[in-house]
C-alpha cells in the first residue's frame, strides 16, 4: 500500500457518502415494488429491529430513500417476488437473493458461534420441526401448540422450545423466513421457498472478502477496514489482502481524509473522479439504525456527528432521548428528535427536540416539521381510523 493517498476534505467525503447511500436524490430508486430490491442492492442489506416506538427500522430506511414506499411492497418482495432473504450481517438483515451464496459458508459454520444461545437444541428438536413443515407447510411459532413449556433462561428467549429448533434451523440455512407480519416470522423450507433442489453451492472464503469489499464501495463510497468489517473484526485479515490486491492493480486509491490522522481509507478511482455538486436542500428524519448513522465513529468523522442511541440508557444520563431520531438537512446533521408514535390518538410525539448543528441549525426548522408531517402520515397511514 505504497501509493501516495489523494487528500479527501470532509466535504466532499460527505457528499460522496451521501451519493452512495442515495439520501442526496429525490427517488433514486423509482416507486412501486421494484423499488425496494433496487434499495437493499445498493445499500448491501436492510437491518430488521424489533423496536416499534415508532416505525420499525426496516420500513423506515426503505422509506427514508422511496417516498412511496408502502409496506406491502417489502411483503412482495420477500413472500411472492423472492428477490430479498432474511439472514444475519451484523445483525438481522433483509439481502439481495443474488447474495444468498455469500452466506452459505456462514450457514455451514458460522451458527456454531452462536453455540451460547443454541446450548440446549437437540438434534432431534431441528429434525422434529423441519418434518414439521416439511409434511405440514410453513408455520409461524404460533402454529406450535404440543410444545411443553419452559421457563424462560433469557429476556427475548420463548417459553416454547421449538423456537430455538428453529432459529438453529434458520442459522443452518435449513429454513428461511418466508413471510412476515410484524416480527411473526413464517419458517418454510430454504430450498422449497425459492424452488430450488438445494442450496447454491458456498462462495469461497476469498469470493466473500471480495464480496464484502464490493457491498461496502458501493453503499459507503470511501472505506476503511473498520466500515467493511462492522461489528466483525475476525474479517480484517481477509479484507485487508483483498485491498492490498486491489490497489496493487490500481482498482483502489488511497485517501487521505482530513480529521482520520493514521485511520487508513480507500476509494475507487472513479468514485473520487465523479462531479458532485452541493447537496439539495432535502431532509430526512432517519431512523438510529440507518446505515449513514450506525457507525457512530464514521458518522463523527465525516459528519460531525455521533449518534447516541439511548433506549438502554438510564433515563437520567439520556441526551437525546429514548428513541432519537437524527435528521440530515442536505449534507449536515442538524438535530436529534426523540420521537413516539401515539397509535390511539394518530399523533407522531415529539418527545424532545436537540440541535446539533452549526449555528444555523434553527433555520431549517420549517422544513424540519413538513418532513415531521409526511413521516407522520407514513406512521399512521395503515392504522384504522
Amino acid at each position: 500500500m505504497s501509493e501516495d493517498p489523494v487528500a479527501v476534505s470532509q466535504s466532499q467525503a460527505r457528499r460522496i457518502w451521501l451519493r452512495a447511500q442515495k439520501l442526496d436524490t429525490v427517488a433514486p430508486f423509482g416507486s412501486g415494488p421494484g423499488a425496494i430490491p433496487a434499495a437493499v442492492r445498493q445499500l448491501g442489506y436492510v437491518q430488521i429491529d424489533t423496536i416499534h416506538v415508532i416505525e420499525r427500522c426496516h420500513h423506515h430506511i426503505l422509506f427514508t430513500r422511496i417516498p412511496d414506499y408502502r409496506r406491502e411492497h417489502l411483503h412482495q418482495a420477500q413472500s411472492a417476488d423472492k428477490t430479498l432473504f432474511e439472514y444475519w450481517t451484523h445483525a438481522l438483515s433483509f439481502l439481495p437473493i443474488e447474495d444468498f451464496r455469500f452466506y452459505v459458508r456462514d450457514m455451514r459454520t458460522y451458527w456454531s458461534r452462536r453455540a451460547v444461545w443454541f446450548t440446549n437444541v437437540k438434534d432431534n428438536e431441528v429434525r422434529r420441526v423441519m418434518t414439521r413443515i416439511r409434511k405440514g407447510g410453513a408455520l409461524t411459532i404460533r402454529d406450535i401448540e404440543d410444545d411443553v413449556l419452559v421457563e424462560k433462561d433469557h429476556a427475548w428467549a420463548s417459553r416454547k422450545p421449538s423456537k430455538r429448533a428453529l432459529q438453529l434451523a434458520f442459522f443452518k440455512g435449513l429454513v428461511t423466513v418466508s413471510q412476515r407480519a410484524g416480527m411473526l416470522k413464517t419458517y418454510e423450507l430454504t430450498a422449497r421457498h425459492f424452488g430450488w433442489q438445494r442450496l447454491p453451492a458456498a462462495a469461497s472464503a476469498g469470493e466473500v472478502a471480495e464480496y464484502l469489499v464490493d457491498r461496502a464501495l458501493r453503499a459507503q463510497g470511501i472505506v476503511s477496514l473498520e466500515s467493511i468489517c462492522y461489528l466483525n473484526p475476525s474479517g480484517k485479515p481477509a479484507i485487508k489482502r483483498v485491498i492490498e490486491r486491489r490497489v496493487r492493480r490500481k482498482e483502489l486509491i488511497p485517501v487521505a481524509l482530513a480529521g482520520a490522522g493514521k485511520w487508513q481509507h480507500w476509494a475507487q478511482p472513479e468514485m473520487l473522479e465523479q462531479r458532485l455538486e452541493d447537496s439539495p436542500d432535502l431532509v430526512h428524519i432517519l431512523s438510529p439504525f440507518d446505515p449513514l448513522v450506525n457507525q457512530r465513529k464514521r458518522s463523527l468523522l465525516i459528519l460531525d456527528y455521533e449518534h447516541r442511541f439511548e433506549a438502554y440508557v438510564p433515563k437520567a444520563k439520556r441526551v437525546f432521548g429514548y428513541f432519537a431520531c437524527p435528521v440530515l438537512c442536505g449534507d449536515e446533521i442538524v438535530a436529534a428528535i426523540d420521537l413516539k408514535t401515539d397509535r390511539e390518538r394518530r399523533k407522531l410525539l415529539i418527545q424532545k427536540w436537540t440541535w446539533v448543528g452549526r449555528g444555523s441549525a434553527r433555520a431549517h426548522k420549517k422544513r424540519i416539521e413538513s418532513a415531521l408531517g409526511a413521516f407522520e402520515r407514513f406512521q399512521l397511514e395503515r392504522l384504522p381510523a
